[in-house]
Order: C-alpha cells, then structure tokens, then sequence
C-alpha cells in the first residue's frame, strides 16, 4: 500500500487483511515516554493512539525497541499468518538513525532493506505500507533527500517483489500492480 500522509493507505491496508481473521500488526514508529515533553512528542502519541483505536481488539500489536527486530519477528510468524506491516517509512527512519546512515553512511540500512525484501520474498503473506515519495517537494535538507531517495529505492524494490501493489489518493485505491 502506497500513498501520501492522510491519504488512507493504513485503513485500506486494515480493510484487507481485517475480514474477522487474527492479524499480527507490525507497529515501526516507537511510542514516546509517558509523559511527552515537547508538542512534537504529544503529536506523535496522537498518532499512535488514534492507529491503535482504529485496530480491532483480537490484532496482536507487535512493537519494536530496534527496527532491526522487524526482520526476525517477520520470520518467526506461523506461515499462513496474517501480517500488516505499518509502515516503511517510519521502519526505514529508525533503521538510518541505528544504523548513523543520516552522515551518508548507508551501506549498514541498505543491508537491513534488504533483509526485509528477502524475508517479504519469501512470505508472501504479508501487507506492507509506506509512503509514497518524490512526487514533488524536493527536500531541502540533506536528510531529507536521503529518506526521499532511500525510501523511493526500497518501495521499487520491495514492489518489484510484490504480487499486487496499491496506490492510495484520496481515500480511492488505484491498483498499480
């Protein structure tokens, strides 16, 4: 599932795996302290918040101290095994701060994209989100132009792998694939 920020991407991600049956969530964004200290941390707990509300109540909500633990947890699943992975941009994030890719030393996140296009390849089972990138604001901060270019790489990639990929603008799903 691809799309922009708001665009519906998560609730039709939800929509297609929910159908009554378990689901493992894989949560990437890391909830802040209990008590947030700054707006942006409140934001942020927002987000999550409003995410959990939205799942049914029988999904295992998986989070991770290290995005890196996505990969291994992914593997362990049961085959067969409902997995929604939400989403890659927030995964991808975590993985350049653990990794220090932010200083252009991306070679250790390109590793962990892909060990997760592996393991994806080789479930087949499973509903990613991410965010579409790059289709227009060019970034004005290095950091910035290296998500854009590192998230725009591993959404090709992981779509190359993908039996069916989704477009979602505007609430309105657009099979891409």
């Amino acid at each position: 599932m691809l799309g922009g920020a708001r665009s519906g991407k998560s609730a039709y991600a939800e929509e297609l795996v929910g159908g009554g049956s378990p689901v493992d969530y894989f949560a990437t964004g890391t909830v802040p302290a209990a008590r947030p200290t700054t707006i942006d941390e409140q934001h942020w707990r927002d987000r999550i918040e409003w995410h959990r509300r939205r799942r049914p109540s029988h999904w295992q909500t998986l989070e991770f101290a290290s995005a890196r633990d996505v990969i291994p947890q992914l593997r362990s699943r049961p085959p067969g095994t409902a997995c929604l992975v939400d989403d890659l941009g927030t995964w991808l994030t975590r993985v350049i701060d653990e990794t220090g890719g932010w200083s252009g030393l991306l070679d250790p996140s390109r590793a962990s994209a892909r060990q997760l296009i592996t393991t994806v390849a080789e479930r087949r089972d499973v509903v990613l989100v991410s965010p579409e990138v790059g289709l227009g604001v060019i970034p004005s901060s290095r950091a910035g132009s290296i998500f854009r270019d590192e998230l725009g790489i591993l959404n090709a990639e992981i779509a190359a792998i993908c039996d069916r990929v989704v477009l979602v603008v505007a609430g309105q799903p657009m099979t891409v694939k």
